[in-house]
């Protein structure tokens, strides 16, 4: 499809005008937003119930072994959204998205009818493929609509209905297992949302390939070297020679770090202390909830005074409260502390992507934002494994404490290594 560009506006031999803007794609933009709640919504699933079915269906004892699940979860996520970055240029980014909720399809019921612990470490191979593809996918969709002016709002608009999500399935996975088993009620209302999201991403989403070459028509003209390296090139340079994309992708690794640590300890801590399962359903729920809702706060603001003050803060933030989960102990001390926790995240989250969005070239950003969440991603792996091995051997909160202490030291790296691109205004 051959696209002509007129100023900040473009047509298409075929389609109608190609605008960029969050007012003027809001129809689309919205859909997608609508897309991401359904992803993050097959992951809530499981963050209440799948601790407690590893310790009470098939009594694994060791740490190690229930995060085992979260290990294999960010590793296929991981390269999955490396693969996204690759699909979208060759297959167009609605084709990937499709993709990533066919791979969905299968995990709620393999949970259900699981008769061993690598039966459920399978399906969630399977679902962070659907995660990398899916939310890869409407990351740099949303990107393409908005332009360069509101990336930091879009990112959080995203992030906001992707973990919003997470918080209200986690709630309501706690609440039907209480009343239907560990198992039954989350794998129904799972093949439910995987079943919705397939349909409206078939019938209703349109691709935004033309979005993307619009803004790179009117970026000014500058060598693009990025364009001509191997992604592996990409995967490198991010590590040593590129100070701003390496701080930002050790954040996001640590980040998820944390993130799966709360995800996979968690819930046993609460229950080990006598907490019911809803009322650790409520807690679950609490971290990702808050997350979710401030990410549109922070994400705009982001735009208007810069990403490096909140993802710096954001870090110190998730340290400061990760220690206090393991100092202050009951019901009401673990809500304020996981609130705490919510809006550290929801400051580094979305400000991350908007900055790698900032720091990319329109024609090379779906190469660089998969290959950052590649980065991010792993750091589930490092979380379950490190983690894992750690509470197994000192306790859970001498582990929770030291990937505290970690998420402190990383702001300190964002501090001293991140300098911001100045970001043009829109056309």
């Amino acid at each position: 499809m051959s696209v002509v560009a007129h100023g900040s506006r473009a047509t298409s031999s075929s389609a109608r005008p190609v605008v960029a803007g969050l007012r003027e794609n809001w129809r689309q933009f919205s859909l997608l937003v609508l897309v991401n709640a359904f992803v993050g919504a097959m992951v809530g699933l499981e963050r209440t119930v799948l601790p407690l079915v590893a310790a009470e269906d098939f009594g694994l004892t060791s740490a190690s072994a229930v995060l085992s699940f979260i290990a294999t979860f960010g590793l296929t996520k991981a390269l999955s959204n490396l693969a996204a970055g690759w699909s979208v240029e060759r297959h167009g980014r609605r084709w990937t998205l499709v993709a990533g909720w066919i791979v969905a399809l299968p995990v709620p019921m393999m949970i259900l009818l699981a008769p061993s612990w690598s039966w459920i470490v399978a399906a969630n191979a399977l679902l962070g493929i659907n995660q990398g593809l899916a939310w890869s996918t409407t990351v740099i969709m949303k990107i393409d609509l908005v332009g360069r002016r509101h990336r930091g709002l879009a990112m959080g608009l995203n992030e906001f209905a992707g973990y919003l999500a997470v918080a209200v399935a986690a709630l309501m996975s706690g609440f039907v297992a209480a009343r239907y088993g560990l198992r039954a009620g989350p794998a129904y209302l799972g093949l439910l949302i995987a079943s919705t999201g397939l349909l409206v991403s078939v019938l209703m989403v349109r691709d935004t390939t033309a979005h993307a070459r619009l803004e790179e028509q009117d970026t000014p003209g500058q060598p693009d070297i990025q364009g001509r390296m191997s992604r592996r090139w990409f995967a490198i340079r991010g590590v040593s020679s590129n100070p701003a994309m390496f701080s930002m992708r050790q954040a996001g690794f640590v980040n998820n770090l944390n993130d799966g640590v709360s995800w996979g300890l968690f819930p046993l801590l609460f229950m080990a202390s006598g907490l019911s399962l809803r009322s650790t359903a409520v807690l679950v729920a609490t971290y990702p909830a808050t997350w979710g809702v401030f990410q549109v706060v922070f994400g705009g603001l982001s735009d208007r005074y810069g990403r490096k003050v909140f993802i710096a803060a954001g870090m110190f933030i998730q340290g400061f409260a990760l220690v206090g989960m393991t100092v202050w102990q009951g019901f009401w001390a673990w809500m304020g502390a996981l609130t705490a926790l919510g809006i550290g995240t929801a400051m580094v989250y979305p400000t991350l992507l908007a900055a790698v969005a900032d720091l990319s070239q329109p024609r090379t950003r779906a190469a660089e934002v998969s290959v950052y969440r590649l980065w991010r991603d792993l750091g589930y792996v490092a979380g379950a494994v490190g983690a894992g091995l750690l509470a197994d051997l000192a306790g859970m909160s001498l582990a929770i404490s030291a990937v505290g202490a970690l998420t402190a030291v990383s702001g300190i790296v964002v501090m001293f290594r991140f300098r911001e691109r100045p970001r043009a205004p829109a056309s």
